[in-house]
């Protein structure tokens, strides 16, 4: 455990004092899940184009690390055009960046593991030829903290307190100890407990449950049980929930139960250092009917029309950041919530749902827009092509129009990151709208789709 801290910075715009430090950024997703393979191969499986979404952190590395002298390691080569977007357009000062497949991190994890030191020094010779003091990551799993202690370099975030503050049961026990709102939950150890669990829930009047693991991302680690006063899909529970130890069986609020009448999610963006906690963005997520990540909206549209729960959100966001920081973790997080509209109620109920203890991926937006836009309102959204293309087509069919964010411009789209199918072109991307308004946002993206001259689909995270 770290040094306590009671110093919460809620930025009014802008972005906060990121690091003062280069860095060595493995930009590795499928480390995730802390050795947990299972949820590390489902990750694999549902997202597709996995190897190319570390190029998300391209325009915004040099941002969170402002000691310029950073090195990215992809696990493949991003688009040039777009790399080119964001250098000569931007004007963004980009890493160094390198390439590492997932199959070489982890075998450098098990050779160092194994103390074969050697055999893993060519796997290392852009990292550890390079003059950054600093080596991070999405997590800060045992294989990189093993690459740290070889190559002479600090993790930003201990291994321990990486996994604390991404384990969503002792977020669940601390804000059950600090009285704050929280939905109803069982704990479960085994499948039998979980359907037990799960017909305590209908009993208390829900219709669903979630099925929660300890550790989970992006949507793996949490399953929808549907009909649960009736006897679960057999298939419904795996042993991958219980990895880490007992896992959580919650309540599943939606109009309806409990006479809720809406559902939101907001997020906070929070930036943890050596001696604070900065909240710098809100937003609203939007979600999948499996509650599965897609997209974002800041500022979320509703709040303002609910007196204090901007205020509130906010004050559970330090008080569970301050448990964040006490975990030992340092590092951009995202606080999400559940906002729950009830019948008669002059204000909604919030409850803390998760912390993501690492870039996550309402951080590109969130940095992007508060660099270019401090006040104004953006949108991202994860966009399927209907018909591949190349990269420097791709930026042509925004730019041609005048669709193409460009500094000093009010408005437009700025593609944070293309994904590459096996053919080599791109196949989704992840794209930002910036506007005064979150309406401007949207008719931009409705205009530039028109534009585009193909059709695409939203799609998850």
């Amino acid at each position: 455990m770290q040094t306590q801290t009671n110093q919460v910075v809620e930025m009014d715009g802008g972005l906060p004092p990121f690091w003062q430090r280069n860095v060595v950024f493995f930009a590795n997703l499928l480390a995730l899940f802390f050795g947990n393979e299972a949820e590390t191969e489902s990750l694999a499986d549902e997202v597709g184009e996995i190897d190319s979404y570390g190029g998300r952190l391209i325009p915004i590395l040099n941002t969170l690390f402002q000691g310029q002298d950073n090195l990215l390691v992809l696990e493949r080569e991003p688009d040039a055009a777009l790399c080119g977007y964001f250098r000569d357009e931007l004007a963004l000062s980009l890493p160094d960046l390198r390439t590492m497949s997932h199959r070489e991190y982890a075998q450098i994890g098990e050779r160092l593991a194994a103390g074969d030191h050697p055999s893993v020094r060519v796997l290392l010779a852009g990292p550890a030829d390079h003059g950054a003091e600093w080596v991070d990551g999405f997590v800060t799993d045992p294989t990189l903290a093993r690459i740290a202690e070889r190559l002479g370099k600090r993790t930003v975030s201990t291994f321990d307190g990486s996994w604390r503050g991404n384990n969503k049961l002792l977020l669940h026990e601390y804000i059950v100890a600090q009285g704050l709102p929280h939905v109803d939950t069982i704990l479960a150890s085994n499948e039998h407990e979980v359907r037990d669990a799960a017909r305590e829930l209908a009993r208390r009047g829900f219709k669903a449950a979630a099925l929660k693991s300890q550790i989970g991302a992006s949507g793996i680690g949490i399953a929808k049980l549907e009909g649960i006063d009736q006897e679960l899909s057999p298939d419904a529970i795996t042993d991958d929930y219980f990895f880490e130890g007992p896992c959580m069986v919650q309540g599943w609020l939606a109009p309806g139960v409990h006479g809720v009448t809406q559902m939101r999610s907001p997020s906070v963006q929070l930036f943890l250092d050596e001696s604070s906690v900065h909240l710098y963005d809100m937003t609203e997520q939007i979600l999948s009917q499996e509650s599965v990540h897609e997209g974002n909206v800041s500022p979320p549209p509703y709040v303002a029309d609910w007196p204090g729960l901007r205020s509130e959100i906010l004050s559970q966001a330090g008080e569970v950041g301050r448990w964040l920081y006490e975990q030992g973790y340092r590092g951009t997080a995202s606080a999400d919530f559940l906002i729950a509209e009830r019948e008669d109620q002059q204000r909604p109920d919030v409850y803390v749902c998760e912390i993501n203890a690492r870039v996550t991926g309402a951080t590109y937006p969130s940095v992007l827009a508060r660099k270019f836009t401090p006040s104004g309102a953006w949108l991202m959204r994860n966009i399927r092509l209907s018909h591949p293309m190349a990269g420097d087509e791709l930026l042509h069919h925004f730019r041609a129009p005048g669709h193409l964010y460009q500094p000093g411009r009010v408005k437009g789209v700025l593609p944070i990151n293309f994904n590459f199918g096996a053919d080599g072109l791109i196949h989704k991307g992840q794209f930002l709208c910036l506007a005064p308004t979150s309406d401007e946002c949207h008719d931009l993206l409705d205009l530039a789709r028109g534009n585009l001259g193909v059709d695409w689909l939203f799609e998850r995270d």
